[in-house]
């Protein structure tokens, strides 16, 4: 039986309760948060997250009761785990999980339209539980590519910005996994077993996001720090138009 990890922290763990609190001070995440959303795919990711703010919050830091938000359907980006599993999990924190359901079929199912369909169903249930704020589980990994294929796809040099404002929807998004490595991540599930399905999606292996990713895989064996010099110029140079209304 799966138990949620709390602290004391081991020294990975304690350097990932540290970045997530550096972003979530550096960009004032939590100012306006009465109540926080988690986006919870049941992935590493998300679960990450939700460990760390579970543990974080309350302690040095504001306390906005959390809500996990899980999007079911016949694809997921991500991992996809049974709902039971999920669940459990969000009981023995005491936290409250809501479930959401996305109709997209495989034909024609493409990430762009597919991520924006299950943003607006995270973004409704997120508002329908009082919820002005939404946590993702993006971490660095995810903002040096998309920074790789804004450029190369759309000639932008933008990156994720760690949190954004959707005026149109009327909720704010948090990345408070902004500062996290993936490979982080990845040892501290294995340490906590709870890494365990990898993607379902048909169409996630072949994406551009994912060929962005093996570019930097790439680039990085002839320059060792390309991934976070990515990341750092994005953060630094990265237009910030997503911060506009």
């Amino acid at each position: 039986m799966f138990t949620p990890p709390t602290p004391p922290w081991t020294q990975l763990g304690s350097r990932i309760e540290s970045k997530v609190r550096k972003a979530l001070f550096s960009f004032s995440m939590l100012q306006g948060a009465d109540k926080l959303a988690v986006a919870l795919s049941g992935g590493k990711d998300s679960l990450t997250l939700l460990f760390m703010l579970k543990a974080i919050l309350g302690r040095g830091l504001p306390n906005p009761p959390l809500v996990a938000i899980h999007v079911d359907g016949a694809f997921s980006c991500g991992a996809s785990l049974e709902k039971q599993f999920l669940t459990s999990i969000c009981q023995k924190m005491d936290i409250p999980l809501v479930i959401r359901s996305s109709e997209k079929k495989n034909h024609p199912l493409q990430c762009y339209s597919c991520a924006r369909e299950r943003r607006k169903i995270l973004f409704q249930a997120a508002k329908e539980m009082g919820c002005s704020h939404i946590a993702f589980g993006h971490h660095k990994d995810d903002a040096a590519a998309t920074l790789l294929l804004n450029l190369l796809h759309k000639a932008e040099f933008a990156s994720m910005m760690p949190k954004v404002h959707m005026e149109r929807y009327g909720v704010t998004i948090l990345r408070p996994l902004f500062y996290v490595e993936e490979e982080e991540i990845k040892r501290f599930a294995q340490m906590h077993q709870f890494q365990r399905i990898s993607c379902k999606c048909p169409v996630g292996q072949r994406s551009k996001r994912k060929a962005s990713r093996d570019i930097i895989t790439f680039m990085e064996r002839h320059f060792p720090h390309a991934k976070t010099n990515l990341f750092q110029a994005g953060e630094e140079f990265g237009s910030k138009k997503a911060l506009t209304p």
